[in-house]
């Protein structure tokens, strides 16, 4: 029995061991952590004072709310919250800042094309001035390197504008036309078009085509004067020739808006106010194309060569149209008008007898790049009134073009007409297509040189190189034919 009270004894005193250990062992495990957390508690307040608030990285992922200030919050406490904001603020301000003057560094004024390095060849030519900066378009190959577009160069517009006679009713052909000029050489020049029309554009056609040109457009609206019967023109006369010529089937021959424009053109385009301003001028008419880009500035080369007058397509006109034409010029010239003969003339151009008789040759005047100095000067202002006074644009159906033809052929020295051979074009039916493989290839050009019609039969361009004393291109011979 003396042995269960030490047995006894022994299991109170493990339990008492067991209870005192699990005691203690709890008690640290608390003190521990309690000393933990005084010591982490106490890094986050370093912390924030030396470094202010941190964030995790899923709350810097949350958007920003704002939350509303009680009214009587501090002016202190609103201060210090407006502060960062106003400072991140003016960050922003300082950072569009920036990048506004640094747009307005790479973009040069007046729409210029921006510029690459400098060629040397450009400092010796004062129609250009030097900058550095920027890209433009490549030079043209096979012009004079003068007529181009330097890399490097700031360039320098001629004085001189596109100009069209158009309704409204023309705006979608004209449309075409003017995406030809515009892709094929406009777009790297951004020269002016104006556009004349003998009643007033409507919204729409000063809308699109304002659109469409990368120049300034101008509208000029013609005055009745311009666009009418003159005082002495017999209308009874003139309406029993328009019935004579459409029983005959003449082309335009029973038209009065024709003659009116055939009229306009002779002599009046270039009186328009809107055209004073300039001083070359290219005409563009609904429904043409150009084939082939044109990497030079033509008027510059109009300028610097001196020209007067150029053309694509030479061709003959009807003789029942301008029957009496060439016995008025010759009674203008008799009566005054032969001191204004060019010394070195084009007559051989549009007669084959030294002037006896006109052989119909005439520039195909739907294009022409012009000098309207020439057309304001007295010479022609002479022979156009000689002319409209005898009154063959209502009596018979002259043309602007055998007009504008014969008085560059008189008037001007063979030197100051030009035939731009190089220029593709288009006006129904005639096509004109660089005669070389070379040309066609170096201005892209997307015509049939089969289609060229500079050396058929009916061309009167053989008779202009001949007359001026040029080589015709190699390969024309094949395409007479």
């Amino acid at each position: 029995m003396s042995r269960y009270p030490k047995l006894l004894r022994l299991v109170v005193l493990l339990t008492l061991l067991i209870l005192g250990l699990v005691y203690i062992s709890t008690y640290h495990r608390e003190y521990v952590n309690s000393i933990s957390d005084k010591s982490m508690n106490t890094i986050s307040d370093i912390y924030k004072q030396n470094f202010g608030e941190t964030t995790t990285e899923s709350e810097e992922q949350q958007p920003e709310v704002l939350e509303e200030k009680p009214e009587n919050a501090s002016n202190d406490e609103k201060k210090a919250e407006e502060a960062p904001k106003e400072q991140e603020q003016q960050s922003n301000e300082n950072e569009n800042e920036n990048k506004n003057q640094e747009q307005e560094q790479e973009q040069p004024s007046n729409q210029e094309e921006p510029k690459k390095e400098v060629d040397n060849a450009v400092t010796s030519n004062p129609q250009f001035k030097i900058t550095d900066n920027g890209d433009i378009d490549k030079p043209n190959n096979g012009i004079p390197p003068k007529l181009t577009t330097f890399p490097g160069a700031e360039y320098v517009r001629e004085n001189a504008t596109f100009v069209t006679l158009a309704r409204n009713s023309d705006l979608w052909e004209l449309v075409e036309s003017i995406n030809h000029v515009e892709d094929r050489f406009n777009r790297k020049f951004k020269y002016d078009w104006v556009f004349l029309n003998d009643k007033p554009f409507d919204e729409n056609f000063i809308k699109v085509t304002t659109n469409l040109v990368s120049g300034k457009t101008h509208y000029g609206l013609i005055p009745p004067e311009h666009w009418s019967f003159p005082d002495w023109i017999d209308k009874d006369r003139a309406a029993l020739v328009r019935e004579e010529m459409r029983a005959k089937k003449i082309i335009y021959g029973d038209s009065v808006p024709y003659r009116h424009m055939c009229r306009f053109e002779s002599g009046f385009f270039w009186r328009q106010p809107v055209m004073n301003q300039f001083k070359y001028y290219w005409r563009v008419e609904p429904g043409i194309k150009l084939y082939c880009d044109i990497d030079y500035d033509v008027f510059k080369y109009m300028a610097e060569n001196k020209l007067k007058y150029g053309f694509t397509i030479s061709l003959y006109e009807y003789r029942e149209t301008i029957a009496t034409l060439w016995d008025n010029v010759k009674k203008f010239l008799t009566e005054g008008g032969e001191k204004y003969l060019a010394k070195n003339n084009l007559m051989n151009y549009v007669s084959d007898n030294n002037g006896d008789d006109y052989n119909l040759c005439h520039f195909w005047s739907n294009f022409e790049i012009g000098d309207l100095d020439f057309w304001r000067g007295e010479a022609y202002r002479s022979f156009f009134k000689f002319l409209d006074q005898a009154g063959g644009f209502f009596y018979e159906r002259w043309g602007d073009a055998p007009v504008h033809s014969i008085a560059a052929s008189l008037f001007l020295n063979k030197n100051e007409i030009h035939h731009f051979e190089d220029i593709g074009y288009y006006h129904a039916p005639f096509h004109h297509c660089p005669t070389t493989e070379e040309m066609r290839t170096d201005r892209r050009c997307v015509c049939n040189p089969d289609e060229n019609f500079a050396w058929k039969g009916y061309s009167c361009t053989p008779k202009f190189y001949n007359a001026y004393g040029l080589t015709r291109p190699k390969g024309w011979s094949e395409q007479s034919e």
